[in-house]
């Protein structure tokens, strides 16, 4: 945890700014960005969700973990973001084609951890972060911004998908470090 670099919560508004709603593309990204941040899912997870595996109605995903699920709620930002990628612009991604992945690249294929990767460093520099940002430094952050604020360790521990205590109970430590 000690190399682990978390955002603070204006350098992630910067970077969940970035993309508007001028192309169908940044429709996608700012709705993946969105959803990384506000459940802490892993990247892997991220793209290896399915339409059905969003609950627009309540606001939650579900994640499958090998033989693990979870389910995970998201707030307005992303619901709101997920909304207007669903009604403006999978379509479009998708050119005509069906796809049970619910983010796709702009050939209709599911998204790869690469893309993602190449999405997260160009926003992020877009924002002017000088840090090094990857799709792990928005889960520790998603992770120390909720345990900063008050949040239940265990939910955090249950949001997070780990197994052992111990592994979230870390950002504690990192947290007051960081006072």
């Amino acid at each position: 945890m000690e190399t682990t670099k978390v955002l603070t919560k204006e350098e992630i508004q910067a970077l969940l700014a970035q993309p508007g709603n001028a192309s169908v593309k940044e429709m996608r990204d700012k709705a993946m960005l969105e959803l990384l941040y506000a459940t802490g899912v892993r990247v892997s997870e991220l793209i290896s969700l399915k339409l059905e595996d969003v609950n627009m109605q309540i606001g939650y995903i579900t994640c499958h973990d090998g033989t693990r699920e979870r389910m995970i709620p998201f707030g307005k930002g992303a619901k709101q973001a997920l909304r207007v990628y669903l009604d403006e612009a999978r379509s479009s991604l998708l050119k005509g084609r069906t796809c049970e992945w619910l983010f796709t690249n702009c050939s209709g294929q599911p998204m790869s951890r690469q893309g993602f990767w190449k999405l997260i460093k160009f926003y992020g520099e877009k924002a002017g972060i000088k840090t090094d940002i990857t799709p792990h430094t928005l889960r520790h952050s998603f992770a120390a911004h909720l345990i900063s604020s008050g949040a239940d360790i265990q939910a955090v521990q249950t949001m997070l998908g780990h197994a052992d205590l111990a592994t979230t109970l870390a950002y504690q430590g990192y947290i007051q470090k960081q006072h």
